[in-house]
C-alpha cells in the first residue's frame, strides 16, 4: 500500500500592506505559503490572519478561500504546486496537523521569526510559527526533508524553487479551474 498521493503547496500574494512590505525586501513574487490536502484547496492550512478583517491577530488557521482572508482580496495572485507523497506520508502529516488543530488557540504568529529569516538566523518560539515555517514543519515532522535547513529558515520562495514540486497553476487565485468549478461566480 505505497500508493502515490499529493499534497499541494499554495503560494500567494494578496497585495496587502504587509505582503507589499515583505515583497520589497524579498523581491519574491509570493510571500504566503499554505498546505492543502486536496487539489480543490478545500482542506488548506497555514499561519496567517485569524480574522480576515484584523491583520494584527495571527496564528494557526484553516484557510477558506471563499469566506476567509482571500475573499477580501479577489485580485490575489498565486502559484500552486503538488508534491508527490505516499498515503503513509499523508497519514503522518495529518497526525502532526491534528496537534495544531487540537491546540489552535495556543499558537501565535511568529513575526520575529520572519525577521530572523531575513538575517539567516532561525528564531523559534514554542507554539509560534510563520506561514512557510509551518508548512515546512508539517513536512519535516512527517519525514519529508526538502532542505538542509531548519523549517524556521524556509521561505515561500524556497518552495517555488524546489525541484520536487510540480507546477499545477499560476495566475489569479479565483481563476484556478478547481475553484471556478466548485464556486462559479
Amino acid at each position: 500500500m505505497n500508493q502515490k498521493s499529493y499534497v499541494y503547496i499554495l503560494l500567494t500574494d494578496t497585495g496587502t500592506l504587509f505582503t507589499k512590505s515583505i515583497k520589497k525586501y524579498t523581491r519574491a513574487p509570493y510571500n504566503h505559503a499554505s498546505i492543502a490536502f486536496d487539489e480543490k484547496l478545500n482542506e488548506m492550512y497555514s499561519f496567517g490572519r485569524k480574522n480576515p478583517n484584523n491583520p494584527i491577530n495571527g496564528g494557526f488557521v484553516k484557510e477558506d478561500i471563499h469566506t476567509g482572508t482571500y475573499s477580501k482580496y479577489p485580485e490575489t495572485t498565486c502559484v500552486i504546486y503538488k508534491l508527490k507523497v505516499t498515503e503513509r506520508d499523508i497519514i503522518k502529516m495529518k497526525r502532526v496537523l491534528n496537534v495544531f488543530i487540537k491546540n489552535q488557540k495556543k499558537f501565535l504568529y511568529n513575526l520575529i521569526g520572519v525577521i530572523g529569516v531575513s538575517l539567516n538566523e532561525p528564531v523559534e518560539f514554542s507554539n509560534s510559527y510563520f506561514c512557510s515555517q509551518f508548512v515546512a514543519e508539517i513536512l519535516y515532522r512527517s519525514g519529508i526533508k526538502l532542505w538542509d535547513k531548519l523549517p524556521a529558515l524556509v521561505t515561500p520562495d524556497d518552495f517555488r524553487n524546489h525541484i520536487n514540486l510540480e507546477l499545477v497553476y499560476e495566475g489569479k487565485l479565483f481563476d484556478y479551474k478547481m475553484i471556478k468549478e466548485n464556486f462559479p461566480q
